[in-house]
């Protein structure tokens, strides 16, 4: 980028210890913090002095960072403040029952960001809801902006196709073919994939035509690994995908159903705008820009009924809420807009205005970020 100078650091290795399995994470970031500590002293010795640090404190880099620059005001991201209550934890007793030490080990997972809260200026959170999951006094200093999507990139095109690999040869779908889309990083439960995949067997038998798109990789973003073939507990000889495709794989039909995989921006997009009905689904967490990119695409949209979804999908206005366990009534209402595209492209055209208004990158939310860091630049120290 032009006039943005890049400076890059390496954590070093710490040697095995025998710490307190709580202090495992908190340590990681202390090392992290270390190494841009290091970094930035280099910079400070060049003569380097910033008016405003901006940083991301989740991975700890920005721990030591006013020890260096005690003058500079400094503003971070604030994505996310856990709770042993109330959130992700203990929402999904299935699969993720709590345990009774969770209040401890998030206490200390915390910790981080609450080291940063004394020497923090201001904070930004992309949602009022992930704003208010953090505490007082801190969270009177936090503007609410999101990230943005770029709306003009990712918009509605009737003309758009795709072609798939399948085992039969190549597969051209267009806007014609009926497509039901879902979208994870990674298929996992926080992000309700075992609950779209027990909805696929009724889906599929009503709409027989219908092809489901998938995306979203094998690994773990959020929450653990699955347990065992053998059911112990620890690294899964088999990852979520595979877990819930067996569970439902003998009562679906296979050909229909698409495994993408990662794949690169330009198809994600493109899969968005063939979407003739798009699945989302949340535990209590982090929003996923996935859902906004899809309603900027102007995909029709079944999501839970979870915040801080409620923030961007309002039933029946931009889109449909179900009850986030609710198997059937994702089934049936995904399978009513299949067959009403006169209701597909009400919601649809609502949810782009919508992104539009709210979460738009260049008219709305960069012009609110750049205002954030003028807010707190010239405060008192």
């Amino acid at each position: 980028m032009a006039n943005v100078q890049t400076v890059s650091y390496s954590p070093k290795a710490q040697a095995q210890g025998q710490g307190h399995r709580w202090l495992t994470d908190l340590e990681a970031k202390v090392v992290r913090g270390e190494a841009a500590y290091h970094a930035a002293r280099q910079l400070q010795l060049s003569g380097f002095t910033p008016d405003v640090i901006v940083a991301h404190p989740g991975w700890g880099e920005s721990l030591f960072l006013k020890d260096v620059w005690p003058q500079a005001r400094m503003g971070i991201y604030s994505e996310f403040y856990y709770h042993a209550q109330g959130a992700d934890m203990g929402f999904d007793l299935e699969l993720s029952p709590p345990k009774e030490d969770d209040a401890c080990r998030l206490r200390l997972k915390n910790a981080n960001y609450d080291l940063h809260f004394p020497i923090s200026h201001a904070g930004l959170s992309p949602t009022q809801w992930q704003r208010s999951v953090f505490p007082e006094p801190f969270r009177s200093k936090i503007t609410v902006m999101h990230d943005g999507i770029d709306t003009q990139i990712i918009l509605p095109d009737s003309d758009v196709s795709m072609t798939l690999g399948t085992r039969k040869g190549k597969l051209l779908l267009t806007r014609q073919d009926e497509i039901i889309t879902f979208v994870n990083r990674n298929l996992e439960p926080y992000r309700g994939y075992h609950i779209f995949m027990r909805a696929l067997p009724a889906i599929l038998k009503a709409r027989p035509r219908a092809r489901v798109l998938i995306v979203g990789g094998d690994g773990v973003s959020y929450g653990a690994l699955p347990p065992s073939a053998s059911g112990e507990s620890g690294k899964g000889t088999r990852g979520w995908r595979q877990v819930f495709l067996d569970e439902v794989k003998a009562d679906i039909d296979l050909s229909r159903v698409h495994f993408l995989g990662k794949i690169p921006y330009r198809e994600f997009v493109q899969m968005l705008q063939l979407s003739t009905v798009h699945a989302y689904l949340t535990y209590p967490f982090v929003l996923s820009w996935s859902l906004l990119e899809a309603m900027s695409a102007g995909c029709a949209i079944v999501a839970s009924n979870t915040p801080p979804v409620r923030e961007a999908i309002t039933h029946n206005e931009t889109g449909r809420l179900v009850d986030f366990f609710d198997v059937s009534s994702l089934a049936s209402n995904l399978i009513e807009l299949c067959e009403n595209p006169d209701e597909r492209k009400r919601l649809g055209q609502a949810a782009r205005d919508f992104a539009i208004q709210q979460y738009d990158l260049r008219g709305h939310c960069l012009p609110g970020q750049l205002a954030w860091v003028q807010s707190f630049r010239d405060m008192p120290l």
